[in-house]
């Protein structure tokens, strides 16, 4: 009776952590997802000087509650699952585990309170509270658009890099030394911030010549930031146009549910099992 009560209790431990599909889960998912958003502000406070001076204490015991409630939560995910070790070394695991150590070895070792700003690698949850993973498979015909188009901009960045490398000696004949343009790598890194519209403004041309010139390169820059632009929206829209790979009806959407023995996630909507390593899914 006690081996089976302890079953329930982490069953129903692990549908609250790991699933987002449940009401308990998504409360506790929107909860987590808050705490994560807090803890980065309050990070964010205490390095601004003059709030640290003020409110210090305050904000170091917020800190140190929110370091304990993802402490008991890294345990409670371990506990939850029946090899530890597998959610430990996972991508979630690992990410969880660096989000929480900053603070404790911020006792140990100084300087490296500032490493608690890792916290926000743990936002990487939101694509399962939120289920964005679902959306990344519209991502599939840009990243083909992209490889399609690779040829094409590579030669296109190509002939960006020479016409920078001619403007740039051109402009160091033209302004010389004695204008900032000491030197020909130093005349095309001018050219190229200027072609990209980022214009630092550390290096000016100051002869006529030298401003028609720049004139023209900024100009020129305009129409440079479009081609790829370009390329790769002709691409995508090639690829939206193709006929999409005929639908199974009888497919079945998938969900959070994970998996207590292996971890896997993406099962079936009326799955009973692991598709992976056959272990029960629910238990009543």
């Amino acid at each position: 009776m006690g081996k089976l009560t302890r079953h329930n209790w982490r069953s129903k431990l692990h549908e609250l952590i790991y699933e987002a599909d449940t009401p308990s889960g998504k409360i506790f998912d929107l909860v987590l997802m808050f705490t994560i958003i807090a803890s980065i502000i309050l990070v964010m406070l205490e390095s601004v000087k003059a709030i640290d001076e003020r409110f210090h204490q305050l904000l170091n015991i917020s800190e140190w509650i929110i370091t304990i409630l993802f402490s008991l939560e890294y345990i409670a995910r371990i506990v939850s699952v029946r090899q530890p070790i597998k959610y430990i070394l996972s991508f979630y695991g690992i990410i969880d585990f660096l989000a929480t150590i900053p603070k404790y070895l911020s006792l140990i070792f100084a300087g490296t309170h500032a490493l608690v700003a890792l916290r926000a690698l743990r936002l990487l949850r939101i694509f399962r509270i939120l289920k964005l993973a679902r959306y990344l498979g519209a991502s599939n015909n840009l990243v083909k658009a992209l490889k399609a188009s690779r040829a094409k901009i590579s030669v296109f960045l190509f002939a960006v890099i020479i016409v920078a490398i001619i403007l740039g000696t051109i402009m160091y004949l033209v302004e010389g030394e004695k204008n900032g343009f000491t030197n020909i790598p130093k005349s095309v890194y001018w050219c190229i911030v200027t072609l990209t519209t980022v214009g630092f403004g550390d290096i000016a041309p100051q002869t006529p010549l030298g401003q028609f010139i720049a004139a023209l390169v900024m100009i020129l820059g305009y129409g440079i930031i479009a081609v790829p632009t370009g390329i790769v929206s002709a691409e995508y829209t090639t690829q939206v146009k193709q006929p999409e790979q005929p639908r199974n009806p009888d497919k079945i959407h998938t969900n959070t549910q994970s998996c207590a023995n292996c971890l896997t996630e993406g099962h079936q909507d009326r799955a009973e099992y692991c598709h992976i390593c056959g272990y029960k899914l629910h238990h009543d």
